[in-house]
């Protein structure tokens, strides 16, 4: 199963590497598109749930790396909750 990596730009310039189990990263983010908060951390989800899925397709059971990367993509966004105005930006697919 290809795996896929995306790096993004948090909204205080920081970066970070993020994995997905499967390709379907490629169909929720654009690289050097800038995403509201939500919306990033909700297209994330999305793509990271049916990554996991597609694992457990495969092989028979969950991707625990991707709930990981979930965990930590949350994690980040709640240090700018309260910016209404925050954007992620998601530098390249890898």
């Amino acid at each position: 199963m290809p795996v896929m990596h995306f790096r993004v730009q948090w909204p205080d310039g920081s970066e970070a590497n993020c994995y997905s189990p499967s390709t379907v990263v490629g169909e929720f983010f654009v690289a050097g598109q800038r995403y509201a908060l939500g919306d990033f951390v909700d297209r994330a989800r999305e793509a990271l749930h049916i990554g996991s899925e597609r694992v457990r397709e495969k092989y028979g059971f969950a991707c625990s790396a991707a709930m990981d990367q979930l965990a930590q993509i949350e994690a980040q966004a709640q240090r700018f909750a309260t910016d209404p105005q925050a954007e992620v930006q998601v530098v390249e697919l890898l």
